[in-house]
């Protein structure tokens, strides 16, 4: 009988276990969510749990990865009791540190009004460095900005040094070390007089704040009465660090996440994070979720003999109440090509059955794994979507217009100035940066654009930047409005820049679109570079890829959170899956064996490992012929093996 204090019957909707945990309110608490076993129900359980206990809603905060995440479990909170759920606090930690900065920035010296600089951006200011200091004619050869932003980025999100990082990951940049340690003092004075932030900065400045204001820190943990953190596997040390410190002295702490999925290391996730929860938080109690509901238990089986093997962790038994099922199969190709022909034809049968092919998957640990099956789908003209690419933010066309409008709030931004002076023709490197010190001096942001005389060469293209700059000084513009002319200035650009354009002109009526939602310019520019749409009209990786019934293919990094009716693991060999380099690393190898167990997990009814015979490792000259040593020691039991020759 529901119990008449409550509006949700929530004993009788959730299993024991997750009971258990929506209803523990008292103290840290770790919730072990196996995979597929409920784990956004329980977070949302447990808002609505602690919304009817009369706990004021702003005082909980609910941390997850994406915006998205956040909003759909307070959607669904809402649903299960009423609108109080909409005032939770809820966020990822790079909003929560974006709002806490803009309102205590000050005490560290940081202005309200700082820009935040995406991917991107940071590349682009390290190659700008790079040149005006002349960095790299120190050096024989010198690191392109990608690896740059990698190298710096992994110091930070690891709590190393750049030395630390370059002797672990990067011993080949040995000899450029120093030049990389004096890029990164320079990257930060760049950024401070320009009041850019990067992503990292976020995290790093509010751990800062926390750290050396305790009494604005008691002040935040003092706002909060619970804090609930989804993922917790995938935290870096920083979020860890900040997760302590805003729970104050009392924690009424939640974090929800599997060691099992712990995948990210290359982004700085931390695997130890949540193994060492229960010492960071005395009197941890731990609850582990292990009722699946996606998979049949004969794929559970093969999971659970699976992650055996993993060295640390925390054990438990994925089981399902689905019956029935078919055994995992481990399929053993005679060659590349020959591992395409089983994928295409098998999958060409379970479509003849009725599975759309959006119900069917084929996942890899590296994206050039599937160049060979890309030619026999195109051949057999079976429709595709793959994984990877640029993504909508990241693509030129966007970020040419997002720099036309960011001037307006970010006038001193250099980065955006050399993109817009760089789209006219006749104007190089030196113009552009000869026009935006000439700005920078007369401190009147693009105003300072009409008081300069451009030289002949370049003059039309200038004047009608002027133009563009005059008719929105001219009066109030809404954000939507201020896209619409930008848009009508860019148009020429892009037809001339772009053989796609009419595609990237959907893309940026996508984006005129998200523009109608916001009321002020400098929140539309944070939520962008916070929060960015990821869907490219293109159909290079989208989600609403899926609307469409076509085949996906994806590495495993990308496919997590994911299920599919059938799904295909390539590449099982070992050498590739582990791959050569993680072999000779005890962690490196066992996030790769928690990696084979992401894969395999992400199947409901089919799941087949395909590896090729036999295959030559160009790198280390060596031919690799056996499957993955996770699946080589695995019972007949679990693991059905034939052969296609």
């Amino acid at each position: 009988m529901l119990n008449n204090r409550y509006r949700i019957d929530y004993e009788n909707d959730l299993n024991p276990s997750q009971y258990e945990a929506v209803t523990f309110t008292d103290g840290p608490l770790l919730v072990i969510a196996g995979a597929g076993s409920g784990k956004t129900r329980t977070l949302t359980y447990r808002v609505a749990r602690l919304v009817e206990e009369g706990v004021y809603p702003a005082s909980i905060l609910l941390l997850t990865f994406t915006r998205k995440s956040a909003q759909e479990m307070l959607k669904r909170a809402t649903t299960l009791l009423d609108e109080r759920c909409e005032q939770v606090s809820g966020g990822t930690f790079h909003s929560f540190a974006n709002s806490t900065l803009r309102k205590h920035g000050h005490l560290l010296g940081i202005g309200s009004g700082f820009t935040i600089m995406d991917r991107a951006d940071t590349e682009n200011l390290f190659a700008m460095l790079i040149k005006d200091h002349g960095i790299s004619k120190e050096y024989d050869s010198f690191p392109k900005k990608g690896t740059v932003a990698n190298v710096l980025g992994k110091a930070v999100n690891k709590s190393k040094t750049i030395e630390d990082i370059i002797y672990d990951d990067y011993p080949h940049l040995s000899n450029v070390a120093q030049g990389l340690v004096r890029l990164s003092e320079l990257y930060k004075q760049a950024k401070a007089d320009q009041s850019f932030l990067d992503y990292d900065d976020l995290l790093v400045f509010l751990k800062k704040l926390l750290t050396d204001f305790p009494d604005t820190a008691k002040k935040l943990a003092n706002q909060f009465d619970y804090v609930m953190v989804d993922e917790y596997q995938d935290t870096n040390l920083i979020q860890a660090e900040i997760t302590r410190l805003i729970c104050g002295e009392s924690p009424n702490i939640m974090v929800v996440g599997d060691d099992s999925q712990s995948i990210y290391s290359f982004r700085g996730a931390n695997f130890q994070n949540i193994m060492d929860f229960p010492g960071t938080f005395e009197n941890t109690k731990i609850i582990r979720l292990e009722e699946n509901y996606r998979s049949r238990q004969p794929i559970l089986n093969l999971t659970n003999r699976l992650i055996e093997g993993a060295r640390e962790k925390y054990t438990k038994k994925l089981f399902t109440n689905l019956e029935g099922g078919t055994k995992p199969t481990l399929i053993s190709a005679g060659s590349e090509n020959r591992q395409s022909n089983f994928i295409v034809e098998t999958m060409e049968q379970i479509a003849s059955q009725g599975v759309p092919l959006s119900e069917i998957a084929v996942l890899f640990r590296a994206g050039f794994h599937s160049f060979d099956l890309e030619i026999e789908l195109t051949r057999a003209g079976i429709p595709f979507v793959k994984y990877g690419g640029f993504k909508f933010m990241e693509s030129a066309h966007i970020k040419d217009v997002l720099a036309h409008m960011r001037v307006i709030s970010s006038p001193s931004d250099r980065l955006s100035w050399s993109r817009i002076l760089l789209l006219i023709d006749k104007i190089g490197p030196k113009a552009a940066s000869n026009i935006y010190n000439e700005i920078k001096t007369k401190k009147s942001g693009y105003a300072g654009l009409f008081t300069i005389r451009p030289k002949p060469a370049y003059k039309p293209g200038f004047e009608r930047l002027q133009e563009l700059y005059a008719e929105i000084d001219a009066k109030s513009f809404s954000v939507a409005e201020l896209g619409e002319i930008v848009l009508k200035y860019y148009a020429p650009y892009m037809e001339d820049k772009f053989d796609d354009f009419p595609k990237r002109a959907k893309d940026l009526e996508h984006l005129l679109a998200i523009m109608h939602r916001y009321s002020d310019i400098t929140e539309f520019m944070t939520d962008m570079a916070l929060e960015p749409p990821s869907a490219l009209s293109g159909g290079v990786l989208s989600e609403a890829a899926f609307d469409d019934d076509k085949l996906v293919l994806s590495t495993i990094h990308s496919a997590k959170g994911l299920e599919w009716h059938t799904v295909f693991v390539i590449n099982v060999l070992d050498g590739r899956f582990p791959s050569v380099h993680s072999i000779n690393k005890n962690e490196d190898l066992e996030e790769e064996l928690r990696l084979m167990y992401v894969a395999a997990t992400r199947a409901r009814e089919n799941l087949f490992f395909v590896y090729p015979g036999q295959a030559y490792d160009r790198a280390s000259g060596v031919f690799m012929n056996s499957p993955s040593r996770f699946l080589d020691d695995i019972p007949d039991e679990f693991l059905e093996m034939q052969y296609w020759d």
